[in-house]
């Protein structure tokens, strides 16, 4: 027999699910009243720019956004029209590429954050204490959200994963 999750967890499961939305929507308007692309395109050249080399294949810069492939390449399109991001052939296979990083992708990048961590304070730092934060980041653990500690303290450098 299938278990049903309880009055509690369905009502966690909802308040998880609204608070993203609304978290993300706010953001997202943070950053568009400061003149900036979406997210999104800080995510892409987050990811690209702690990249060894500055560069991922379209797949692995998918895996790391945890986006479908149609929005990646879409995005990888969009990047590369606006000279943040270019294209470059495998040596190795002529049939694969890497998307790699530019200096236009590296400062706007750099740029975003200034709005993207007023947000980051204005709608998670200024309502939770460090603890509550970090008691908040054990409960995510425990569903899977599991970031490591390097993760934890590229946040507080300046560099934040999604």
């Amino acid at each position: 027999m299938k278990r049903k999750p309880s009055l509690e967890a369905t009502a966690a499961w909802i308040r998880l699910m609204r608070v993203q939305t609304r978290v993300l929507d706010a953001v997202e308007q943070d950053l568009k009243k400061a003149g900036y692309p979406p997210l999104a395109w800080y995510d892409a050249l987050l990811e690209l720019s702690r990249a060894p080399t500055g560069e991922l294949r379209p797949v692995e810069l998918e895996r790391q956004m945890l986006l479908p492939q149609y929005s990646t390449s879409r995005l990888i399109d969009r990047l590369v029209d606006d000279g943040l991001a270019a294209r470059r052939e495998c040596k190795m296979d002529k049939r694969g590429q890497f998307v790699e990083i530019t200096e236009a992708g590296r400062e706007l990048q750099k740029k975003m954050w200034s709005a993207y961590s007023a947000a980051i304070e204005k709608y998670v730092g200024s309502k939770l204490s460090d603890a509550d934060a970090l008691r908040l980041c054990g409960l995510l653990d425990r569903l899977g959200c599991s970031c490591d500690d390097a993760q934890a303290l590229a946040v507080r450098d300046g560099a934040p994963a999604r």
